[in-house]
């Protein structure tokens, strides 16, 4: 018979975390002068909302890691060492958090 997986929206939420960890990891080894890693970290142009805020794709990252008590490390040097990153990448996977 097989187990049964129940996706619930928290679960979800922390695969689609883990996974764009898992990109982010690969983005910021490819180096500054690729375009994707350019759009990972650089800032958006043109208008937005009265009172919102500009957020990059970066900023999400490193607010992911303050989750999971990884928020004072420079990310982008962390993903260099791909068995660190991984070990990260795989901690956010298995939180799922309260």
């Amino acid at each position: 018979m097989g187990s049964l997986l129940i996706c619930t929206p928290h679960l979800i939420l922390w695969v689609n975390k883990s996974r764009i960890m898992r990109w982010a990891g690969l983005v910021a080894r490819m180096g500054k002068r690729r375009s994707v890693h350019r759009t990972l970290v650089g800032k958006p142009e043109g208008k937005i909302s009265l009172g919102r805020y500009r957020h990059r794709w970066e900023d999400n990252i490193k607010i992911d890691l303050k989750e999971v008590g990884c928020g004072g490390m420079n990310w982008i040097d962390l993903a260099q060492d791909r068995d660190r990153w991984r070990a990260l990448v795989n901690t956010v996977m298995n939180l799922q958090g309260p």
